[in-house]
């Protein structure tokens, strides 16, 4: 009798990689994704936060130098126009200083100094408004008397009491008037 060889089912052999031992060291090195995560969201934290205070240096910077400028334009106002209006008030005071003026001749240098201040208005670019005869317009004048006079026509101004300045577009001053019918 031959001898019957038995199968016996092999078993699957799955190759087994051999174990590898894991070193602290390398353990430290390959963080978990947890960890690159929170370190990368904790870079890019502290980059926001930088990129935060310097817009707050800037915007303060520049909140400085723009109240700055506004007080270097203001203040160059003001000594334009005081520097405009200087000789007027030394032609004010040598008038003044006069003690043996006639009244013609202080009428006449009074006359001068008003043609000097409306020299000066005109510099500075200011205009008069408020004329006998112009319409009324409220947004210029300021009504302060009415008068029914059939010789002239509706709103129109009949009387005025104070001038009234105009600088560019914006109203200085209103004119005090007196309006017919």
């Amino acid at each position: 009798m031959a001898k019957e060889k038995t199968k016996e089912p092999q078993k699957e052999q799955t190759p087994e990689a051999p174990e590898q031992e894991v070193k602290p060291e390398e353990a430290e090195q390959k963080p978990s994704p947890e960890e690159t995560e929170l370190e990368k969201l904790q870079k890019e934290f502290e980059e926001h936060k930088q990129q935060h205070l310097r817009v707050l240096a800037e915007y303060d910077n520049f909140r400085k130098r723009t109240q700055n400028e506004k007080n270097a334009i203001y203040n160059n106002a003001v000594s334009d126009t005081v520097q405009a209006i200087l000789p007027i008030a030394d032609n004010i005071e040598r008038a003044l200083s006069q003690e043996n003026a006639s009244a013609q001749d202080m009428k006449k240098g009074v006359e001068m100094i008003e043609n000097q201040i409306k020299a000066c208005f005109e510099k500075l670019g200011l205009t008069e408004m408020g004329q006998v005869g112009e319409t009324f317009d409220p947004n210029l004048h300021n009504a302060v008397a009415h008068i029914e006079d059939e010789s002239l026509g509706e709103n129109v101004i009949a009387a005025v009491y104070q001038k009234g300045y105009k600088l560019g577009d914006r109203v200085v001053r209103h004119a005090m008037v007196q309006v017919a019918n």
